[in-house]
């Protein structure tokens, strides 16, 4: 293993914390009943959620992980008083004295340090998308379980308390029947995109083996660390990295748990980049219930595709327009051989919310005393990422997809079940 901890080692003390966590279902918090925390991943997101946490009189940041040296420096520097730094997070796990760990690593990671900070005791607050698979995503809900932990997945909308008084209006049959919701991610990265760089050595202090951890072993480059992983299948997807905060929102307010079938189209049409997703893509998620949820991934062009909002929901009587602070339903009027009376009054509420990602946090440091079902717990986080696993692979295959959300199993084409998961690269196992 690249570190001095060794995975027997890592283990043993894994299950002695599981079967302690497993008797006692609340953390022994520090004094005052402080919550003493560990940051896995403190470049970009992570240091926007190591802000936030430090906003919170009752937080002590005791430990501070990540690859890049001069990242886990510049994060040193911004958190007040004595803190232990480390490389490696099995090590930082290993330690009696943190109740939780907030972990914004790439997407291929968080599966792994999920598991272990749950097997090790610690309360977690992951970032979105949940994991890269779906058997990932379901060994993480097991992992908490077994755990009795809290795990809260970072998609921040679930603190609004705007969001459920728009659901209650649907629930109430205000907007009638929702056949279709839209979403979109739109940016136009013509000519150029992520670019072109050849393979280089990593910057001085960055573990790179570590960085890649369960995915192929293959040369450092500029266009995949940092940020730009993101635009790399083996690392993360737009749809994933957008898609799940929209999955997210419209299932909350549709009360969907997961489509029935998925279909996909897309390509690099237009951007000559490094990249390889997608710069047009678009996909449509099927419900039993009857409706369509429907995500386009626009990278080579820039206006609106909607009126506005983050989604757009279009029911019988009216069309919401939901956004994170705010929303807007837009009355219906008849068409064809109906009347042209407007179907309800318009109607447009603004929110008071302030920062979600502070209030998400929030919500999880509540959690971690109270031992409360978290706002985004990772049950609902794992049927979000779901949908955009679906994508990809339907996608992938350019196949209709038909999904069994009880046994989370494809039925058609059975052979896309092959990429339900993806083998790890050794020694790195899920476990």
């Amino acid at each position: 293993m690249p570190s001095g901890l060794t995975r027997r080692k890592f283990i043993k003390t894994g299950a002695a914390v599981s079967l302690a966590a497993a008797a006692a279902p609340g953390s022994a918090l520090g004094a005052n009943d402080r919550i003493r925390l560990g940051f896995i991943g403190v470049r970009n997101r992570g240091g926007q959620l190591l802000r936030a946490a430090m906003r919170n009189d009752d937080v002590d940041v005791v430990a501070l992980c990540d690859v890049d040296e001069s990242v886990l420096n510049k994060a040193v520097e911004r958190v007040e008083g004595k803190v232990a730094t480390y490389r490696d997070c099995r090590e930082m796990l290993e330690r009696d004295d943190i109740d939780a760990v907030v972990i914004a690593t790439p997407d291929h990671w968080h599966a792994l340090q999920t598991i272990w900070a749950c097997d090790a005791g610690k309360d977690v607050y992951v970032e979105k998308p949940l994991s890269m698979t779906i058997v990932e995503g379901r060994r993480m809900v097991e992992a908490a379980r077994r755990n009795n932990r809290i795990v809260q997945v970072g998609t921040h909308r679930r603190s609004s308390t705007l969001m459920p008084q728009l659901c209650e209006l649907i629930r109430q049959g205000k907007v009638g029947k929702v056949t279709v919701a839209r979403c979109y991610r739109i940016s136009n990265m013509y000519p150029d995109g992520i670019g072109k760089a050849p393979d280089t050595d990593p910057p001085p202090g960055m573990d790179w083996d570590m960085w890649l951890g369960p995915r192929p072993a293959r040369p450092f480059s500029p266009t995949i660390h940092p940020y730009k992983f993101r635009w790399r299948k083996l690392y993360s997807s737009q749809v994933g990295n957008w898609g799940v905060h929209y999955f997210d929102l419209i299932r909350w307010l549709l009360d969907e748990e997961a489509p029935a079938s998925i279909s996909a189209h897309g390509g690099r049409y237009a951007v000559d980049d490094d990249r390889t997703i997608p710069d047009t893509l678009e996909a449509i998620f099927e419900f039993a219930s009857g409706r369509l949820l429907i995500f386009g991934q626009y990278e080579a062009s820039n206006n609106k595709a909607m009126k506005g909002g983050d989604a757009e929901l279009r029911g019988t009587l009216g069309t919401i327009y939901a956004g994170g602070s705010s929303f807007e339903i837009v009355p219906e009027t008849g068409g064809q051989f109906q009347s042209r009376d407007p179907r309800m009054e318009p109607m447009s509420v603004k929110g008071s919310d302030g920062d979600l990602t502070v209030a998400h946090m929030r919500n999880f440091l509540d959690c971690v005393k109270s031992r409360a079902t978290p706002n985004a717990d990772v049950e609902e986080g794992h049927r979000s990422t779901t949908f955009a696993h679906l994508a990809n692979i339907a996608l992938e295959t350019k196949s209709r997809i038909e999904w069994d959300p009880k046994r989370e199993r494809i039925t058609s084409p059975k052979a896309a079940n092959k990429l339900l998961h993806y083998e790890y690269r050794a020694p790195w196992k899920l476990t």
